[in-house]
């Protein structure tokens, strides 16, 4: 900002919208330890730290808006719970690409497509998988395929640990 010919009115401004963004931070660190200091605790949100990209908070995040898998019968249903299905139309043979449904919880969209974007990193488990996809759909679109089996994977974990995924920490 110091080095920007701006008139004081819009200096002001500036200013002010960056003391707003320190007060919002300032309070929003303690809930930040709190979160991670939650899922460090909580069975569940342990259980899907395990899987790469997957971090305290977007851990507590899956959690929360997922809930219990057990409602679920597949893990089909979940990403369609998720609003992570593609929709497609299709008349006789001519066919459009697919757009997200956009249904569900947009901050389990969120959570999944950030976890998503490690699989970019070589040491990533998914990155040739990540590779193979934005080869053919794109950077963005392959990190929503990765986002796809994050959230598969983290419905089979959370299903396979039962009432104690939900457990209290």
């Amino acid at each position: 900002m110091t080095g920007l010919e701006l008139p004081p009115a819009a200096r002001e401004q500036i200013a002010i919208a960056l003391t707003l963004m320190d007060a919002i931070d300032a309070q929003l660190e303690p809930l930040d330890e709190q979160l991670r200091a939650h899922a460090k605790r909580q069975p569940g949100c342990r259980a899907l730290m395990r899987h790469y990209g997957i971090g305290p908070l977007t851990s507590v995040t899956i959690l929360a808006e997922l809930g219990d898998a057990r409602r679920f019968s597949s893990s089909r249903q979940a990403v369609r719970f998720a609003g992570m299905d593609i929709t497609v139309h299709q008349s006789d043979a001519r066919r459009a690409p697919g757009h997200l449904s956009r249904q569900g919880p947009p901050a389990l969209r969120w959570a999944l497509f950030e976890a998503a974007q490690c699989a970019r990193r070589p040491g990533s488990p998914d990155h040739d998988y990540y590779r193979e996809a934005a080869a053919r759909l794109g950077g963005n679109r392959a990190c929503l395929a990765v986002a796809r089996k994050l959230l598969k994977r983290s419905y089979h974990t959370l299903r396979e640990l039962g009432e104690e995924a939900l457990a209290p920490a």
